[in-house]
């Protein structure tokens, strides 16, 4: 079992556990080991859910985060960062991207994902919420057939038992509807029935536990007020475990691994990237969280260095980075380090403080990765510390919890393991991507080639 806990960080977990309010996850970490590792970057949901999901960065799976131009379209793709922002690219256009396009046409046909290769060997895999949900089973939408005449609302190839926000069920568990009340966690609550029926039955070798309301807790309240909302994660957790008979029981009948996709930190303000760009002339920009995208349309007079020195007057963007003559360039007010992958290892050339592992945790192998992602922008922000970018819609969290950034804390997150052997998870520096490969392992399944990308440093 896979359960990730949305937005969770590391220091909010150990707070919990040391408080005596976690006592699923207390119990957990006691009979295994916990640790912590980073995501990828941009560290916003679809992007590490997507990684966690195909073992892989973006520059394998293609999906480079919440917002994006679409070059072959002509168009951005706006997969939820807030109901503004998808009014502005078009609700249904949005919904229709966000439910199917990311994992029917957006994600790369050759990411494979931990559900196609544990069914390609004859195992029964499920997902409950799951964004990057590709397996193969087809399953029909649960919408009235008026509904369905619409050519998007199609079947789509999922795991065996699948299960996503109500549109999706393959069993009918008696779970209510999940989209009741996010204040008081129903979407974690919907999660707990199925996976209380699953568990009753035996019903899967492999199964993604998904939980989202922490962050939507945490994105209005700010990482350290969440805690309440945590609590009610831990207990969707404890109804698994009660439906095996007690911890003894689950953990003599599944593995189980627990993580976040990635951290959050407090934002106090909202700032609109790009406002020294020429917007007009051939330049389009996608932000949303803690991250943006510039992209360099035809027309634009300007070359890719010249748009990424223009943002350096920008008091919300942090690090921004681009490729130039073989090399990843990362800008810091002026600054620059230069990096590429060399045999294993990583040639620098500049200033290296600007990405200090300290700050930014495993940096150049996401920021690599990132840029190398064929939907990416030309230029990769990652925004200053207490800053959000604007979305779409104009809408950001100042005064709660954002992510997205390269900084440790919207990076770096909490994995534990029970029952399942280290794999890479044991290396120098672990990363979400890690998880998938470490699931096939366990159940003697080889790893696919998009999964045995070696690290570069």
């Amino acid at each position: 079992m896979l359960a990730v806990i949305d937005g969770l960080t590391p220091a909010l977990l150990e707070k919990g556990i040391a408080a005596g309010r976690l006592p699923t996850l207390a119990a957990l970490c006691a009979a295994g080991k916990y640790r912590r590792a980073t995501t990828t970057f941009p560290s916003v949901t679809p992007v590490c859910l997507t990684s966690i999901a195909t073992g892989a960065h973006p520059d394998v799976h293609h999906v480079p985060h919440l917002v994006w131009y679409h070059r072959g379209e002509g168009r951005l793709v706006e997969y939820g960062s807030s109901f503004p922002a998808m009014r502005a690219a078009g609700a249904r256009r949005a919904l229709q991207d966000a439910v199917f396009e990311m994992t029917r046409s957006h994600l790369a046909p050759e990411a494979t994902t931990v559900f196609e290769a544990l069914e390609d060997t004859g195992l029964v895999t499920a997902a409950i919420n799951f964004t990057c949900y590709r397996g193969r089973t087809r399953h029909a939408i649960r919408l009235p057939a008026v509904m369905r005449r619409n050519r998007w609302f199609e079947a789509v190839d999922g795991p065996t038992r699948f299960f996503f926000f109500n549109l999706f069920e393959s069993d009918a568990t008696g779970a209510p509807l999940a989209i009741r009340s996010r204040t008081r966690g129903s979407i974690d609550s919907y999660a707990a029935v199925i996976g209380r029926w699953l568990v009753t039955r035996d019903g899967f070798d492999f199964l993604v536990f998904y939980l989202p309301d922490f962050d939507y807790a945490s994105h209005a309240l700010g990482p350290e007020a969440a805690l309440d909302a945590l609590e009610r994660a831990d207990s969707a957790l404890a109804e698994l475990i009660r439906a095996a008979g007690g911890t003894d029981e689950f953990l003599e009948r599944y593995a189980i691994v627990v993580c976040s996709d990635h951290g959050q930190t407090q934002v106090e303000r909202g700032a609109a990237l790009g406002r020294s760009l020429p917007l007009d002339e051939g330049v389009v920009v996608a932000a949303s969280n803690r991250a943006g995208m510039v992209y360099r349309l035809p027309e634009c007079k300007l070359a890719v260095r010249g748009l990424a020195e223009c943002l350096d007057d920008e008091e919300s963007a942090d690090v921004v980075l681009f490729r130039e003559d073989g090399y990843a360039v990362a800008r810091q007010e002026g600054r620059e380090l230069r990096f590429a992958p060399d045999a294993g290892s990583w040639r620098r050339e500049g200033e290296s403080a600007v990405l200090d592992p300290e700050r930014y945790p495993n940096s150049l192998e996401r920021a690599w990765r990132a840029l190398d992602c064929p939907n990416a922008g030309d230029v990769l922000v990652s925004a200053t510390e207490g800053h959000e970018f604007a979305d779409l819609g104009g809408s950001h969290h100042a005064g709660g919890g954002s992510h997205g950034s390269l900084l440790a804390g919207d990076s770096t997150v909490p994995v534990i393991t029970v029952g399942v052997g280290p794999g890479r998870l044991e290396d120098g520096e672990p990363s979400v991507t890690d998880i998938a490969p470490l699931v096939l392992t366990h159940f003697g399944v080889e790893a696919p080639p998009s999964m045995r990308a070696v690290p570069h440093g």
